[in-house]
């Protein structure tokens, strides 16, 4: 802490902050660490892991399931959005969001209300029609106007999902960290993919981790990262790529996964928020200058701690120490906060996306909530939503094992193939696919849910804070939530 106070009145003296990220020397093996640079003088370490695959195993061209991707959204001017899921059958679902209390009218009466003073007709049945004078007017029925979106955007594509194995030559994973974290927050995911197969990636952001930090705060915002993410994909992309991110992390794999949606096969989405604008706030301790933030980095390192983590104890401070979690700069990590803004990135933005998305959520996560997850889950069209009990923001690192196997099942699945409905009239529900249990478990006996690892849990209707019309392929489960 002393240290730090010295640091801070320099930092106010001189005008440079001494705590500046630059390549560390790292004890481990310098095998697949490499150094990429994006742009001239920005260089980024990248951990690419290519595994020995002795058998290869080529992907079977008959296997994994087709899913119909066909939505319309629409955006009125008053920002309501409404999104219409259409089938292969006649009738359209409709899944209505609001703003506030006031809702978007989504049917017209076909009939017509009867003009003042015009007699109901009489009802077979009723008897013969009495005079004009004793038959009663029926009452005025109010024709309710349809309102004229803004702009409307058509989805109409079909996308096959397959299974994605470690021995497919085929498939890469990207592994995206957040604000302050580092490649090293993927440790336990790396080792474990890498020998099942799977070859991997991982980046240091700029500002991150043994990557390059520009003194400039215009290097740090959203587009600017958002180029050096675009790049290392398009290094080492294969034909089947599958993005992890973690909490800022989410918005470079959604910004991938819309604009390369043949190459982004699945998304994995960890405590990364709701589907809103990314927009910097005006009232944060991180728009203090970098001097006082040098005084207070002892207290944002002891917040994180507290809020980062289900437990604090001696486990979770080595975890943060040795992942070089939250060990950036305050010059970085106050050029970070204030340069996310994303005006892009809004509701009608995460609808298009038709990539299968899992969102891994963390019950005591106090930087996110749940709410936002559960509405990210409602906006997009492929959403799986799962909740680790035991777990919060950096739910990764405190639960390893569990992620993992929630992750490798998200690999390995593959929906079937949705058949047609043998009444075109009927109505048919979108297509609500879930990841399939672990195989390795013996069939005859039922899977009983722990605290862990819970089971995949469908709830019948949507969250109360939601509007919507129709059930949407969200999987909750969480203590006394319903």
């Amino acid at each position: 802490m002393f240290t730090s106070f010295v640091d801070g009145i320099f930092c106010c003296f001189t005008g440079k902050s001494t705590n500046v990220v630059v390549p560390i020397e790292s004890s481990e093996p310098t095998d697949g660490f490499e150094f990429v640079e994006v742009k001239p003088g920005r260089v980024l370490r990248v951990r690419h892991i290519i595994p020995d695959r002795p058998v290869v195993e080529e992907p079977g061209t008959g296997e994994g399931g087709t899913v119909s991707c066909k939505r319309k959204i629409s955006v009125y001017r008053n920002g309501q959005l409404l999104i219409e899921n259409v089938n292969e059958a006649t009738h359209p679902e409709l899944v209505r969001y609001q703003n506030g209390d006031s809702t978007v009218d989504t049917d017209v009466s076909n009939c017509e209300a009867p003009t003042a003073g015009q007699a109901a007709e009489p009802t077979p049945g009723s008897g013969a029609a009495g005079p004009a004078t004793d038959t009663k007017p029926a009452p005025q029925q109010v024709q309710r106007r349809r309102r004229k979106p803004k702009r409307s955007i058509v989805i109409d594509c079909e996308r096959k999902i397959t299974c994605c194995k470690g021995t497919h030559p085929d498939v890469a994973l990207f592994f995206i960290h957040g604000v302050g974290g580092s490649l090293d927050i993927w440790g336990s995911q790396l080792d474990y993919f890498s020998q099942l197969g799977y070859e991997v990636i991982a980046p240091d952001l700029a500002g991150h981790g043994a990557s390059s930090a520009p003194q400039i705060p215009a290097a740090y915002t959203f587009y600017a990262l958002a180029e050096d993410v675009r790049i290392i994909f398009k290094r080492y992309a294969k034909r089947r790529n599958i993005l992890v991110g973690h909490s800022y992390g989410v918005s470079f794999c959604t910004f991938l996964a819309h604009e390369y949606p043949e190459q982004v096969h699945k998304v994995v989405m960890i405590n990364g928020g709701g589907p809103t604008a990314l927009e910097p706030s005006l009232c944060s301790v991180f728009n203090l200058p970098t001097c006082v933030l040098n005084f207070l980095s002892p207290c944002l390192t002891w917040s994180f701690l507290m809020a980062g983590f289900a437990h604090q104890g001696t486990r979770e401070k080595k975890l943060l120490k040795e992942n070089n979690a939250f060990n950036v700069s305050s010059f970085v990590l106050r050029s970070m906060m204030s340069g996310q803004y994303w005006p892009e990135g809004d509701e009608v933005y995460h609808a298009e996306i038709t990539v299968p998305v899992l969102l891994v959520h963390g019950m005591y996560d106090k930087f996110v909530p749940v709410l936002e997850d559960q509405r990210m889950a409602e906006i997009l069209l492929l959403g799986f939503l799962k909740i680790i009990d035991d777990g919060s923001h950096m739910v990764m690192m405190e639960c390893p094992d569990v992620v993992n196997t929630l992750l490798h099942e998200f690999f390995l699945w593959q929906p079937a193939t949705a058949s047609k409905p043998k009444q075109e009239s009927a109505p048919t529900k979108t297509t609500n696919t879930k990841p399939p249990e672990d195989t390795t478990r013996p069939k005859t006996a039922p899977k009983s849910p722990s605290k862990s690892q819970p089971d995949l849990i469908r709830p019948t209707t949507a969250p109360k804070s939601i509007n919507t019309g129709t059930e949407t392929p969200v999987d909750i489960r969480s203590k006394g939530m319903k």
